[in-house]
């Protein structure tokens, strides 16, 4: 697949969406330059987009860039999907690509709801900037980096910037596990056939959450 078929709009990565289109266009206003785009795109992104993984995901709609743009909210998945389309919006190739991840520092009642303390499918987002596909995930947004003492992942544009190894405390974060490759839209069917079988009570979860608050007591409870 070529390069520049990654600058297409796809069922999920609708870059072609007006309000992702604008959205794009106002976080990189005035900036020049593929680098320099890319790296206001992932800061508009990672902060402006709440971290939310307490969704209903038998709906679709929140793997989709211009439903969690509308939204304000989403989880790792609609997040990295949001950049690849701000990204291509702005004429950078953009695709998305997924992992395996352990999570040391995850919240009680998610963790309880999952199961587990393994996330499958972890996104991240894949930018073609001068030359070189480089990866960056923008799921976590600082105020909740924050909240949970975590340093926030920044993005340089050259450097690949993925999974928190530690805590701003030094304790381990987030582990990788598995690769799972890079994708020119989310394989959404696959992602939820995996999550059916192996999170059953975050998928039948109706009930809102607040991450924020939960990660908070948790960082107060390990001090």
């Amino acid at each position: 697949m070529a390069v520049m078929d990654f600058l297409q709009p796809t069922r999920y990565i609708d870059c072609d969406a007006p309000p992702v289109r604008a959205f794009a266009a106002q976080a990189a206003a005035g900036l020049a330059g593929q680098r320099a785009r890319a790296i206001a795109l992932y800061r508009a992104v990672r902060d402006g987009i709440v971290y939310d993984p307490y969704l209903d995901y038998t709906d679709v709609s929140v793997f989709r860039a211009s439903a969690v743009l509308a939204a304000g909210r989403g989880f790792c998945a609609g997040k990295s999907a949001l950049l690849a389309a701000c990204a291509r919006a702005v004429g950078i190739p953009a695709r998305v690509g997924f992992a395996d991840v352990r999570n040391h520092l995850n919240s009680k009642r998610l963790r309880e709801l999952m199961g587990s303390d393994t996330f499958v499918w972890h996104s991240y987002t894949e930018l073609a900037i001068e030359g070189a596909w480089v990866k960056c995930t923008p799921a976590f947004d600082r105020a909740l980096c924050e909240r949970a003492r975590i340093v926030p992942l920044d993005f340089d544009g050259v450097h690949d910037s993925l999974f928190h190894p530690f805590d701003a405390a030094g304790r381990r974060h987030m582990e990788y596990l598995r690769d799972r490759g890079s994708f020119i839209d989310p394989p959404v069917d696959e992602i939820l056939a995996d999550f059916r079988r192996l999170y059953p009570g975050l998928m039948g979860n109706r009930s809102r959450g607040d991450f924020h608050a939960e990660v908070t007591a948790n960082a107060d409870g390990a001090r």
